[in-house]
């Protein structure tokens, strides 16, 4: 299978041969990295931009009391931000969810495959342009949604991202996250999950068992979340825009 950044990239820009190569060859040594520790910390220094390669991560900003939020989810081949190398130091953390393969692009490496190449360059705007989407709508569920609307969210958009880039089998994908992940993501205790998770069961509208999530009704859940797939600008391999689910 193909290298997980490039598949993601081509959603947004098709990319010639050359790119693709380019962008692979880009990717400095991997390294694994163990479940629940952290690949780069608040206050260090960003040398290189992060990339998932297998595994899941996320970003969260932690108290000194313990408590903390969850700002987003780092699926394989997401960006840790390609333009974090230009900051002097990190202003949060990012953890590793699951084992997580990750690869490195340096910046000066990065800087010269945009330079060479418009499509590349085009690639990772709207790769940023998605991200800062992303992160809007999780405001708004934060801000608006109700606890059931935000999970339903939150499964509706980690479903559409991973068939984007060929991780899904239909319906179901995979969903490692904890209860108390999604707890420290939703703004919610991991008590509250538990029952969403069990309105939603007895709904019919999912069934989440041995890390996979299965979504037994799309549009009925699209619904329920007030879920446009637009905000994720994907786009099909033949470059028509991914149909809405309604």
């Amino acid at each position: 299978m193909s290298n997980p950044l490039v598949r993601k990239l081509e959603r947004y820009v098709h990319l010639p041969e050359a790119d693709r190569l380019c962008l692979a060859g880009s990717i400095g040594p991997e390294r694994m990295v163990a479940a629940r520790t952290d690949i780069i910390h608040e206050g260090d220094d960003p040398r290189a931009v992060n990339v998932i390669l297998d595994g899941w991560a996320c970003r969260y900003r932690q108290f000194a009391n313990g408590r903390r939020q969850i700002v987003s989810l780092l699926l394989p081949g997401d960006l840790c931000d390609p333009h974090i190398f230009l900051l002097d130091e990190m202003d949060h953390t990012i953890g590793a969810i699951t084992p997580v393969l990750l690869g490195q692009i340096s910046g000066p490496a990065l800087q010269a495959a945009v330079a060479r190449s418009p499509q590349l360059d085009l690639a990772f705007h709207r790769e940023a342009l998605a991200t800062a989407a992303i992160q809007r709508e999780w405001t708004v569920s934060l801000g608006s949604r109700t606890g059931i609307e935000r999970l339903a969210h939150l499964f509706c958009e980690l479903h559409a991202r991973l068939s984007a880039i060929g991780l899904a089998d239909g319906q179901t994908c995979p969903m490692p996250i904890t209860q108390n992940d999604l707890g420290d993501a939703m703004g919610q205790t991991s008590v509250h999950i538990n029952r969403t998770l069990q309105e939603l069961r007895g709904m019919g509208l999912i069934t989440l068992r041995s890390r996979r999530l299965t979504i037994h009704n799309p549009a009925a859940l699209a619904r329920l979340a007030h879920f446009d797939v637009a905000y994720l600008h994907l786009t099909a391999e033949n470059n028509r825009p991914v149909a809405r689910q309604a």
